[in-house]
């Protein structure tokens, strides 16, 4: 039990400092695809139950691909996180049963 409260510690120190964030993915589309010419990049997201697509000016390519890594990051330690509190709660309760 304390193995399990230790790692939600160190998950929840790990989201406190993940930074900027963005959902989506970020692509690199061109305007004549059949040349390969005119490339430019895009992100596609969805919030708040809406389809998003934002066209993303290059100098900020490198930006959106780091805040877009921190989400997928940030998403996968939010889904570890619950699923410990969810078995660390089961097990408290457990415990309080046991005493009873």
């Amino acid at each position: 039990m304390t193995t399990i409260k230790r790692r939600i510690e160190k998950i929840k120190s790990e989201i406190y400092v993940i930074g900027e964030m963005r959902p989506g993915s970020l692509t690199k589309q061109y305007r004549d695809p059949e040349n390969r010419t005119g490339p430019y990049y895009q992100i596609s997201y969805t919030h708040e139950m809406k389809s998003r697509t934002e066209y993303v000016r290059s100098e900020f390519v490198q930006e959106i691909k780091l805040e877009v890594k921190n989400y997928k990051r940030y998403k996968k330690l939010n889904s570890e996180l619950v699923s410990l509190s969810i078995e660390f709660s089961k097990l408290t309760m457990k415990l309080r049963k046991e005493r009873y």
